[in-house]
């Protein structure tokens, strides 16, 4: 198959991104990779959509990850109508791009949302994506496996939430990844809470949430492919991020250190309480931020460290992964 990735931009793409993961190991099944930055599309008329790409070939012989990463970033880019793609999978972070090229996201987002209307299959359906391009989108399901949850871009508003809270609580940007201006906020420290407020309302929505005790082992990130939980011989795939010393975030490039997760009957029924709206929604791959018994976020553009659930439990989810859309898009085919 012909398998194509949108990324923000290939040289911010990493070795150990879940990303070259999967691309490379799409390359190693002989399947034709393309990497599609936001800014590669092209639309001459509603028949002929096409990106410029950066294209591997079936063909060529790759060794590992590193080298398939370099080796894609020489690649000079050549146009490739969407009829040629078998499989859009979007893989872009939305927050990369949100102040240098605020146009880039959405516009691209567009553009797979026309290719899946030629009939290419486009991975998560980027007409539901439109609804999840930020935090908000956990609001759609369940409320009792959220948080206490509170958006504003109001400073009284954070202070009544923290007064109805019994302890502290967590502030974020609604638009955000990666750990960026997480702050932990206590019931008697408010010296700070003000210019707290400002710097994250700077550049949009903020998020309040309920601190879970829970939180201080870290949380989960576990993934489901189409609904169901990704699993090998009993071994899900899922990692337990664990925080530094000293800091409340977890994320693995925050300084978090990825360890083997327990998983117990109580994460799966709170899994279980998301996961056919997530199929329905055509969530096709998604990775779950679980603390405790509440999902703290939905990570649905670009969710990573199945590299790390891999070596973790010494098993290929990759493979997994790959297996199910070859068969799928057969599926499709006939």
């Amino acid at each position: 198959m012909n398998i194509a990735f949108l990324i923000n931009q290939t040289h911010k793409e990493e070795t150990i991104f879940t990303t070259t993961l999967l691309a490379f190991k799409a390359h190693k099944r002989r399947h034709t990779v393309f990497y599609i930055g936001l800014a590669d599309f092209t639309y001459h008329n509603e028949h002929n959509i096409g990106a410029h790409c950066r294209v591997v070939e079936s063909s060529e012989n790759i060794d590992n990850q590193e080298s398939f990463l370099q080796i894609v970033r020489k690649k000079e880019k050549q146009y490739i109508d969407a009829s040629q793609m078998d499989v859009l999978w979007i893989r872009y972070d939305p927050v990369v791009d949100m102040i240098n090229r605020p146009w880039a996201p959405p516009t691209a987002l567009q553009f797979a949302q026309l290719i899946k209307r030629q009939g290419t299959w486009v991975i998560n359906d980027p007409d539901k994506l439109v609804e999840a391009t930020n935090k908000l989108y956990l609001e759609y399901f369940p409320k009792q496996i959220r948080p206490k949850t509170m958006i504003t871009r109001s400073y009284e508003d954070v202070v009544n939430f923290l007064d109805k809270q019994d302890y502290q609580i967590i502030l974020k940007p609604l638009t955000g990844s990666g750990g960026k201006n997480v702050f932990l906020v206590k019931k008697d420290e408010r010296h700070n809470l003000k210019q707290t407020v400002e710097v994250i309302i700077r550049d949009g929505y903020l998020l309040a949430q309920e601190y879970l005790p829970e939180a201080a082992n870290g949380d989960i990130r576990f993934f489901l492919l189409d609904g169901e939980p990704i699993q090998i011989d009993g071994k899900y795939a899922c990692v337990n991020r664990v925080q530094q010393k000293g800091d409340i975030r977890s994320n693995i490039h925050q300084g978090g250190r990825a360890q083997h997760a327990h998983i117990d009957d109580t994460i799966l029924a709170t899994i279980s309480q998301v996961a056919e709206k997530l199929k329905e929604d055509g969530m096709y791959f998604v990775g779950l931020d679980i603390v405790g018994d509440k999902i703290m976020e939905i990570n649905v553009f670009s969710p990573g460290a199945l590299n790390l659930a891999s070596k973790l439990n010494n098993v290929d989810y990759a493979d997994i992964v790959l297996d199910k859309i070859e068969k799928q898009l057969e599926k499709q085919k006939k």
